[in-house]
């Protein structure tokens, strides 16, 4: 069986993705036919979208083919914030219009000057970048009023920042900065100071404005994510160390997911492999087992060139908001493709989330899409030509690239490569809805039965469903409250081995997990690779989109909920398709 079956996959599906009256296999048929090169080509990346063995993002699959005039990329950062007013408020209008054709934005404040500081042109002070980012917060609110799209931003401080524990608390309330995530742009520096336990220098254009103990800072962070789930933390050295394009771009944004660190005017497409697709049942007459599964790594790689090219067209066959964007887009030809469903298919192998084969498993799958994808985009080169600023000498000096297979790394400087980047970590929550709840991205199974908290054009709707490989293969899974913060770091660390750009992934903190326990994660994560973390602890302040079930009751069709629907755990939640946390 093909395509969503469940009530809410279908719904979600038929709102989010499908064009008026079009059924799920004419979907498949005009985003295939939009994006193949030929025949054979539509043949098989039809039967990919169709099988649902390749979910490209949201936008992708609504804009392809479509008559309407919206983005087929999912994320996008602006141009980093000038230090006026002017400036500020020309970036304001070029995310509005981003929004409105169903781009999510990020943004790096750190260029405005700090609160206080002399403006000596009008004889008075500085207001600070947080006040400012209250102009996009009221911009984006109006903006996601237009669609079943929320309107989704990042906002972006240096940890050295003099308004830096402004920005840290910025979010500490239920009703501001509520169409924002924020992270601190955490430096090597500082991450030094903090564990000699050195003073650390606030500065703006040279100056100093402060100096702070660098642990305090790090520590006060750190409990305001304890309470809140924000600010995010992203290593933003590491960021621009691992960069592809080290040589002619510097990163200071993300995405609002944060699986997509981009320069200004940055624009990436994402996608992701249904993992719960390639596991196979093998009979008990072969296995010597009631159940046994395996997985199918031929039929993923067979699938990945198909993907890649089909991707590649998107960028030039897409609608763009600014001409910028679509600079930047062709000048890179940028990617993020990952993968879904992998805690449906460690429970299936009956592999432990979180441990040492898990780690290995999920090390070797990204690996394998990592080389095939390269090498696939490699063979687009060698057809259609490299990304334009496509350097040899120096792309093949990048740290990511000199991992690659050595026949990778041979292809790649004999005929150039199509695509700058190519793979991500998204968190994928919509589309894995539509793929019958598959478990997201590289997360746990939230839970085998759970509310889920849908918005709608009337509210919100609260919706039974059941874990895909409990309802499809009776098997329960490890849960994200079963596991520990550690594992889940292990997790996000291994994942980050084989992805160029980053990777979206909430670390779950559970109740037993002390404030001293808690410190050590974002240091586990820093040294472990990663280039950025988030928490999420459900004893915190603030509340989840997914809600456990006491009852394996499902709901068989979706209710609307009522205006005194108050959804368990508070009127806070986590948009699983923007990454946006907010509340009513």
């Amino acid at each position: 069986m093909t395509g969503p079956t469940i009530p809410v996959a279908i719904w979600a599906d038929e709102q989010k993705y499908r064009q008026e009256g079009e059924e799920y296999g004419q979907k498949v048929a005009r985003v295939a036919q939009a994006l193949s090169d030929n025949q054979d080509h539509f043949n098989h990346f039809r039967d990919i979208l169709r099988e649902q063995r390749f979910l490209p993002g949201g936008r992708v699959q609504a804009a392809a083919g479509s008559y309407r005039r919206v983005t087929a990329f999912n994320c996008f950062v602006m141009k980093n914030v000038p230090d006026s007013m002017e400036g500020i408020m020309d970036v304001a209008k070029e995310a509005a219009i981003t929004m409105q054709l169903g781009g999510g934005v990020g943004y790096d404040f750190s260029g405005i000057r700090p609160r206080g500081a002399r403006i000596k042109s009008i004889g008075s002070q500085a207001s600070g970048p947080v006040s400012f980012m209250g102009i996009m917060d009221a911009t984006c609110k109006t903006i996601a009023s237009a669609g079943h799209r929320r309107g989704a931003q990042m906002g972006c401080l240096r940890v050295d920042h003099p308004d830096i524990m402004e920005f840290i608390s910025a979010k500490a309330n239920n009703d501001k900065l509520t169409q924002f995530n924020i992270s601190v742009l955490v430096t090597d520096a500082f991450m030094e100071a903090v564990k000699a336990d050195s003073d650390f220098d606030l500065v703006f254009e040279g100056r100093v404005f402060d100096t702070v103990r660098a642990r305090h800072l790090w520590e006060t962070i750190l409990r305001y994510t304890w309470d809140w789930a924000e600010p995010g933390v992203i290593f933003i050295d590491r960021v621009n160390q691992m960069n592809n394009l080290w040589y002619c771009e510097d990163i200071s944004a993300t995405n609002p997911c944060g699986e997509q660190p981009l320069p200004e005017y940055g624009a990436c497409l994402l996608g992701s492999f249904n993992l719960t697709k390639y596991v196979k049942y093998v009979p008990k007459s072969i296995s010597g087992l009631e159940t046994k599964f395996e997985f199918d790594w031929s039929q993923l790689e067979y699938d990945i060139p198909h993907v890649v090219r089909a991707m590649d067209n998107v960028i030039d066959e897409t609608t763009y908001p600014l001409k910028e964007q679509e600079q930047e887009a062709k000048n890179k030809r940028r990617m993020g493709l990952g993968v879904t469903g992998l805690g449906n298919v460690l429970g299936a192998l009956g592999i432990r989330y979180g441990s040492g084969e898990a780690k290995e498993f999920t090390r070797e799958v990204l690996k394998l899409i990592a080389n095939r994808c390269y090498m696939a985009s490699a063979s687009l080169a060698a057809e259609k030509g490299p990304f334009p600023l496509f350097d040899e000498e120096k792309y093949l000096r990048g740290k990511f690239i000199q991992k690659l297979d050595s026949d990778v790394q041979e292809t790649i400087a004999r005929v150039g490569i199509r695509n700058s980047h190519l793979t991500s970590i998204a968190p994928t929550g919509t589309i894995s809805l539509t793929a019958n709840n598959v478990s997201s991205g590289i997360e746990p199974v939230f839970s085998h039965y759970y509310d889920r908290t849908i918005q709608t054009f009337d509210g919100p709707m609260v919706e039974r469903v059941e874990d895909y490989a409990y309802r499809e293969w009776g098997i329960k899974c490890d849960t994200a409250d079963s596991i520990s913060v550690e594992d889940h770091v292990g997790m996000l660390n291994a994942a980050q081995e084989w992805v160029d750009s980053a990777c979206s992934k909430t670390c779950n903190v559970g109740d037993s997990v002390t404030w001293e326990q808690f410190k050590n994660v974002y240091l586990q994560a820093y040294e472990g690779g990663a280039k950025g973390c988030t928490t999420f602890r459900a004893s915190g302040k603030r509340f989840g989109i997914l809600n456990a079930s006491a009852s394996e009751d499902v709901v068989e069709e979706p209710e609307q909920a009522s205006d005194e629907t108050v959804v368990e755990g508070g009127a806070c939640y986590i948009d699983p398709e923007t990454g946006i946390r907010s509340c009513e």
